[in-house]
């Protein structure tokens, strides 16, 4: 088991999330803010790259920065509902990834390791990192 999918958390739906689950495919973790302008701006873009890559890679929001309530708001205002989102609100998965701010994207290979860390605005790029982990 990587040793960077050990962990858990609670989704903004309130459902026990387990990282674990993860494993095997490449993954990407998104860490925003509800009331970050830049996050919004990339939720078209990661939504629809969950979307294309379903089945064959994961696409999880780690959110943080605010309540449970504004997370909530965000999914439903960006249409982003389809993949899951962790609520986050004491930072603690934000911590594990050593994350300083928000709109920030990690990418992991199907082994677990980080294959690339960094802002995306618009999402612009993220397809293509993606797709080339999934062949």
């Amino acid at each position: 088991m990587p040793e960077a999918l050990n962990f858990s958390a609670t989704t903004v739906d309130g459902k026990p999330f387990d990282a674990k689950t993860l494993a095997g495919k490449p993954t990407v973790l998104w860490f925003w803010a509800p009331w970050c302008p830049t996050c919004k701006g990339q939720a078209a873009e990661t939504a629809k790259v969950a979307a294309d890559q379903q089945g064959k890679a994961n696409v999880v929001g780690v959110a943080g920065l605010d309540k449970n309530a504004a997370m909530r708001a965000f999914v439903s205002d960006t249409g982003t509902g389809s993949f899951p989102h962790l609520s986050d609100e004491k930072g603690e998965v934000w911590k594990r990834f050593e994350i300083t701010q928000q709109s920030f994207y990690v990418v992991l290979d199907q082994t677990g390791r980080t294959v690339y860390e960094g802002v995306l605005p618009g999402g612009k790029g993220l397809a293509d990192k993606v797709a080339a982990l999934t062949g």
